[in-house]
C-alpha cells in the first residue's frame, strides 16, 4: 500500500528523516557563558525585578562592526541597514544607528522610529505603502529611499511626491519566486526594463537602484542564484538604464552563527511523529540545523557580485541584516512563583513577552540562575497565563528549581519583541545593559 501511495510513501521516507543533533560539547559552552555571568543578571533582577528583557548594547556593537566588516572585506562600498522589523525597540534602533548604520523600515510606524531616534539614512521596503505613508516619506525626502513594490505604488508615489512639490529617491524591489506567497513582495525581473520606463515618465520619482531579499538564510546559496538571475536582466537591459543604477540592495534573512536549534517538535520527523499522535514528552535530545559564518555569507556573495553585477554595473552594495544583529542582544529574566511538583513550575512572567508558542517547536536553555549548573534537567516551565500553551521550556539548566529562582531565557531579540502581546499579562519591562557595565530604563 505504501508503495503505491505517494503521500504514504512521502512520509516513510520523512519518518527515518535524521535531523542534525545539537552538540553537548557546544551547548554546555553556550549555557557556560551565561552561568559565567549570573551575579551579573541577578544583581539586575534585584534592581529591576522580573519579568524583564535585558538588551546588552556591547553585543549590538560588536554584531555591527564583525558584519559590516566582513561585507567591506569582500565590496569595495557598502552600506549596512538593520531590518527594524526583526526587533522594534527604539533603543535597539538608535543604537545601531548611532553605531553608523542605517535603518531598514517597512511600515509608517516604523518609519517614524527611525526619524525619531535620529537615523538620516533610511530604506522603506514593503508592500501596499498607504497616502499617510508617501506623505511622510515627501515630508522627510531628504533621509528616506523609498523601494517601490509594484507599478501601482509607482503611481501612487509620483502623485506624493508632486502634491509636496519634492522628488524622492527611490528604488524597486524584485520578487525572487515565480510563484507562491513570496510573490507578494516587487515585481518579476522580466518587468524591470518596463519598470524603468514607467520610472521614467514621473517627474518626481529617482530611480536609483534596485532591491531584493531571500529569506530563513542559513547558507548564501539563495542570495548567490538570484544575484546572478539579476546579473543576467541586466546585461539585457539599456545601457542609460543601467547607468542609473546607483545601488543594489541584497536584503537581508542572514541567520546567526548558532543556528537555529530545535526540539524534536521543530524537526520534519518530529512533526510527522506528533501528526499521528507518537510524539511523546521531549527529551532532552535537542537538533541543530547549522548556519554559515558572516565570513563566508560575504565571500560567497561578494564573489557572485563580482562576477554577476559589476560587468554590468558598477553601484553600492546595500544589506539590510536584522535577525543576525539583534538576535544575541536580548534575553529574558524571569522569577519562579510556584512549584507543582517535582516537574513542572510557573514563572511570573508569561510567553506573551514573545508573541508565539515558541518555545514548544524552538530549543532554548532556561539557564537556573540562583542554583547554577550545566547539567539540564526534565521539568516542564510554563509560564503565568491563563494557557497550556504558556511554555518556556521542558527542562532546566541547574542543581534544582524552586520558588524565587531567576531563570534566563536567552539570546530572545529576534522576532520577539516586535511580536509580543498585550494578552492576559503585563509585558515584561525592559533594561539596557550599556558597553560600560551600568544599566538603564529602556523606554519601551
Amino acid at each position: 500500500m505504501i508503495k503505491r501511495d505517494p503521500i504514504l510513501k512521502a512520509a516513510a521516507k520523512l519518518a527515518e528523516h535524521r535531523t542534525p543533533v545539537l552538540d553537548r560539547k557546544g551547548l554546555d559552552a553556550f549555557v557556560g557563558s551565561f552561568l559565567e555571568r549570573s551575579d551579573l543578571f541577578l544583581g539586575i533582577r534585584e534592581m529591576q525585578g522580573s519579568p524583564l528583557y535585558v538588551i546588552e548594547e556591547n553585543v549590538l556593537l560588536e554584531r555591527a562592526a564583525t558584519f559590516t566588516a566582513a561585507f567591506r572585506a569582500e565590496l569595495p562600498d557598502v552600506s549596512v541597514y538593520y531590518a527594524v522589523k526583526s526587533n522594534n525597540h527604539p533603543a535597539i534602533a538608535a543604537t545601531l544607528t548611532a553605531a553608523g548604520l542605517g535603518l531598514d523600515v517597512s511600515s509608517g510606524l516604523e518609519l517614524q522610529t527611525a526619524l525619531d531616534c535620529g537615523a538620516s539614512d533610511i530604506v522603506f521596503s514593503g508592500p501596499a505603502k498607504t497616502e499617510q505613508e508617501h506623505a511622510l516619506v515627501a515630508a522627510n525626502h531628504g533621509r528616506v529611499t523609498v523601494l517601490i513594490d509594484s507599478f501601482g505604488e509607482l503611481e501612487r508615489l509620483e502623485r506624493a511626491a508632486a502634491a509636496a512639490g519634492v522628488r524622492v529617491r527611490s528604488g524597486v524591489r524584485l520578487t525572487t519566486s515565480r510563484s507562491g506567497l513570496w510573490r507578494k513582495f516587487g515585481i518579476p525581473l522580466a518587468d524591470l526594463s518596463r519598470f524603468f520606463a514607467a520610472a521614467k515618465k514621473c517627474g518626481h520619482i529617482e530611480l536609483r537602484g534596485l532591491q531584493f531579499h531571500t529569506s530563513w538564510n542559513l547558507g548564501p546559496a539563495n542570495q548567490v542564484r538570484f544575484i546572478a538571475r539579476l546579473g543576467a536582466a541586466l546585461g539585457k537591459m539599456s545601457s542609460r538604464d543601467r547607468s542609473a543604477v546607483e545601488f543594489i540592495d541584497i536584503g537581508g534573512g542572514f541567520w546567526p552563527p548558532q543556528g537555529e536549534w530545535l526540539l524534536s517538535a521543530g524537526t520534519p520527523e518530529g512533526r510527522l511523529r506528533e501528526a499521528v499522535a507518537v510524539a511523546g514528552r521531549p527529551s532532552l535530545r535537542h537538533h541543530r540545523l547549522p548556519a554559515s559564518p558572516i565570513d563566508e555569507f560575504a565571500c560567497r556573495i561578494g564573489r557572485a557580485v563580482w562576477k554577476h553585477i559589476f560587468p554590468n554595473v558598477s553601484c553600492r552594495i546595500c544589506a539590510e541584516p536584522g535577525r543576525w544583529l539583534c538576535n544575541d542582544a536580548m534575553h529574558i529574566l524571569l522569577t519562579v512563583l510556584d512549584r507543582k511538583g517535582a516537574d513542572i513550575a510557573i514563572t511570573d512572567g508569561g510567553t506573551n513577552a514573545v508573541g508565539w508558542e515558541r518555545f514548544e517547536t524552538d530549543y532554548f536553555p532556561v539557564i537556573n540562575l540562583s542554583r547554577p549548573a550545566l547539567t539540564e534537567r526534565k521539568c516542564y516551565v510554563l509560564g503565568s497565563l491563563c494557557t497550556p500553551h504558556d511554555v518556556w521550556g521542558y527542562a532546566y539548566n541547574g542543581k534544582d528549581i524552586r520558588p524565587g529562582d531567576a531563570l534566563l531565557i536567552p539570546t530572545q531579540g529576534a522576532y520577539t519583541w516586535s511580536l509580543r502581546q498585550n494578552f492576559i499579562k503585563p509585558l515584561p519591562k525592559s533594561v539596557m545593559l550599556r558597553a560600560d557595565g551600568t544599566v538603564t530604563a529602556a523606554i519601551p
